[in-house]
């Protein structure tokens, strides 16, 4: 479902910028920060690299089964 939501010129800007380099469309990149944002919130102790790692790897699809040694 789309919403339309008012935000600043400024912080579509920023999006538009950081969106680019990691060639993410404007709607993605500022959902990319809300959702980043929100798992923070609620994982405080969480540096914003480990978020991120875990987000990739939730994207992933594994080829074959993990074996542990």
């Amino acid at each position: 479902m789309s919403v339309n939501v008012k935000l600043s010129e400024e912080l579509v800007a920023l999006a538009k910028r950081h969106g680019g380099v990691s060639h993410r469309s404007l709607p993605k990149q500022i959902e990319h920060w809300s959702l980043m944002g929100k798992i923070a919130e609620e994982n405080p102790d969480l540096p914003y690299a480990l978020i991120k790692d875990i987000l990739i790897a939730r994207g992933e699809e594994a080829d074959e089964a993990y074996v542990f040694d």
